[in-house]
């Protein structure tokens, strides 16, 4: 491996003409370029991206932030690798790098965040479980970084957003569940102070409203997005003294946790209760009954939030003109058999 200093005196060329040969400045003949570019391949010449970094004050890296715990690895799935093939598929056209930022659960994600920044090895960020009030977004407009964000939040008044369609979701399902016969609903949401939560519950609150459905504080069950917090779920309905007759999952994973728990008490879901999931995940579509949930295409929001963060950054802005700063991404019901029984047979 050899520096610029051991190429320019290979090839007896000041260091100044071998580095702009090497970043393709305009002011270099095409025969010393060529010249330049072989001997680097000949002699295994990298560039110090480092110093590059430093001295064009830009890294071409973009900062993914993810929450990282013991749990969210046992349940992972494959919802932030299909998000970020969708966001290589355009930073690789820029020649722009991602980078995953696991943030520890026990962690300050607002202090991980600024240690990332203080140490400027990235461009630009997307943030992702945004909560009820999120220091992150303040920190990243105050700080005028780049950012887009993966979920709403009553922070800040105008920064770009996308969120998947939670409110919706818990409409379409309590809807659905109506038609069929339900008055008894309950609804799963996450144990944190995650946004999301807060707009899955209203919507579902609205959606009883209108069918003059009194809201029951007993039928929301706050547990983790997991399996085990499925399973937490199921355990909690199972203890309920007028069980409900159906329940929205707020978290895809947790119908398996929330099936066999229901099976461990004889209770068969699409039988006894009505279930129905949030996304259409891997791990659980080869459940029995199977399940009714919503489709989404990963690959596609990727592409929009790439295509959203570049638009807010100068070198980018001129390839995605006129493009939303808030999209609210929509999801489709895929019927399953784990909703579809006559309530009235259960009476």
């Amino acid at each position: 491996m050899k520096g610029i200093h051991q190429l320019a005196e290979h090839l007896n060329i000041s260091i100044g003409t071998v580095s702009r040969a090497l970043n393709g400045k305009p002011d270099v003949n095409e025969e010393t370029r060529r010249r330049v570019l072989a001997a680097a391949e000949e002699l295994g010449y990298v560039a110090n991206q480092s110093g590059r970094s430093l001295r064009q004050g830009e890294t071409k890296v973009i900062g993914l932030m993810i929450e990282s715990s013991k749990e969210t690895v046992e349940n992972a799935d494959n919802f932030f690798l299909g998000v970020t093939s969708g966001l290589q598929s355009v930073f690789a056209r820029h020649k722009l790098d991602l980078l995953m930022l696991p943030c520890p659960s026990d962690e300050d994600p607002h202090e991980y965040l600024k240690r990332m920044v203080a140490r400027r090895i990235v461009d630009a960020m997307i943030i992702s479980d945004t909560q009820r009030v999120d220091r992150r977004i303040d920190f990243l407009s105050r700080a005028k970084i780049p950012f887009v964000a993966l979920g709403r939040s009553l922070s800040a008044s105008n920064f770009p957003w996308i969120d998947l369609d939670f409110e919706g979701v818990a409409d379409h399902a309590v809807e659905r569940l109506i038609s069929l016969g339900h008055r008894r609903i309950a609804i799963t949401a996450p144990s944190s102070e995650a946004n999301l939560g807060y707009l899955f519950i209203d919507s579902y609150r609205r959606a009883l409203e209108r069918h003059d459905i009194p809201f029951d504080p007993t039928l929301v069950i706050r547990v983790k997005s997991s399996e085990q917090g499925g399973y937490q779920a199921a355990h909690e309905l199972l203890l309920l003294e007028e069980r409900p007759t159906a329940v929205i999952l707020i978290y895809e994973l947790m119908a398996i946790g929330l099936y066999r728990r229901l099976m461990e008490s004889s209770v068969m879901p699409g039988r006894d209760l009505a279930v129905i999931g949030f996304r259409d995940a891997p791990r659980a579509r080869f459940l029995q009954p199977s399940l009714s949930c919503f489709r989404i295409s990963l690959y596609d929001l990727g592409v929009a939030l790439g295509r959203m963060l570049l638009a807010t950054m100068p070198a980018y802005r001129d390839f995605y003109p006129g493009g939303e700063r808030n999209i609210i991404w929509p999801l489709e019901l895929m019927p399953g058999e784990s909703d579809a029984f006559d309530v009235g047979a259960m009476v």
